[in-house]
């Protein structure tokens, strides 16, 4: 279950197993839990594993790595996703003064060899900038997107949290296949601001992150908006006798772009619960009763 991007070789699988809770950050796995998840991810079709350097504060690429290294046949069978671009201040970087942005072609070059490294792979499947920099060069990124894949290092490049005018700078320079946006019920903007109406025009590869916006929809002591939001989502999952989160994907998934969900669970049971709503289709109307639960109005 794979999504062809425009004239691109890139393919992502449909949900995309986001690795950012699997180290320090989160779950804390071993090296032999993660290669089990790994192991289960691929055996439901999910395929993509996203990463960024700073994940765990520049470990958990290498948790993955090392995974990897203990079944290495299993890296044809997948695509590695990875970002730079942010520095962070921890004991893992002991130069760096201030938290930053850094999207200079040595750096990113010395990023991405970092990664492969780190990843134990010999190639990045998609390479992205991980946060646009008020600095940042275009034809310089562009220079180093270039040189990364004519040494084989890189196979596309895209963007995240991009704006579309920003995306399309640097799309000027170097294609571009992705932008990993925030997208959810809680978080509107690129329904409405350009981001998703660029993904369509441009054949751009729109990956959605929080797409269950960090847990908010099951906290226990939830605030008004996601109450309002909860109520449609239960009638609805009541209806396609599902679970509320599988109406959340659905959600997302319905939009003509064509987001890929970055599920960020080391649990397999909610990566497959997020396959199984690939199934479901609500409603124009389902759809848009979601929509006035969380702007609490109804649309013009």
């Amino acid at each position: 279950m794979s999504i062809r991007v425009s004239n691109q070789d890139a393919i992502c699988s449909r949900i995309i197993a986001g690795c950012m809770n699997w180290g320090e950050w989160g779950a804390n796995l071993t090296i032999n839990q993660a290669q089990e998840l790994i192991e289960d991810c691929l055996a439901i079709n999910v395929t993509t594993f996203d990463h960024a350097d700073i994940y765990g504060y520049y470990t958990t690429e290498t948790l993955f790595g090392n995974a990897l290294k203990k079944r290495p046949s299993l890296r044809e069978k997948m695509q590695l996703v990875t970002k730079c671009g942010i520095k962070l201040v921890t004991p893992n970087r002991p130069n760096t003064a201030i938290k930053s942005y850094n999207t200079s072609k040595e750096y990113i070059i010395s990023s991405a060899e970092q990664s492969l490294q780190n990843l134990n792979t010999d190639y990045i499947d998609l390479f992205l900038i991980h946060r646009p920099s008020p600095l940042m060069n275009p034809e310089e990124i562009a220079e180093a997107f270039t040189q990364l894949k004519n040494d084989g290092k890189v196979l596309h490049f895209g963007v995240s949290n991009f704006t579309i005018h920003q995306f399309e700078m640097l799309h000027k320079f170097i294609p571009l296949v992705a932008n990993q946006i925030e997208v959810s019920p809680l978080h509107l903007d690129p329904f409405v601001d350009g981001t998703l109406d660029q993904c369509i025009t441009k054949h751009i590869m729109p990956m959605g992150y929080s797409t269950l916006a960090g847990g908010k929809f099951f906290a226990k002591q939830p605030k008004d908006r996601v109450m309002r939001i909860n109520k449609v989502v239960n009638v609805l999952a009541e209806k396609y006798n599902v679970a509320p989160d599988q109406i959340l994907i659905s959600w997302i998934i319905k939009h003509p772009s064509g987001i890929l969900p970055i599920i960020g669970s080391t649990k397999i049971n909610r990566i497959k619960s997020a396959i199984d709503a690939l199934a479901i289709d609500i409603t124009d109307e389902e759809w848009f009763m979601i929509w006035e639960a969380s702007t609490g109005k109804e649309v013009a």
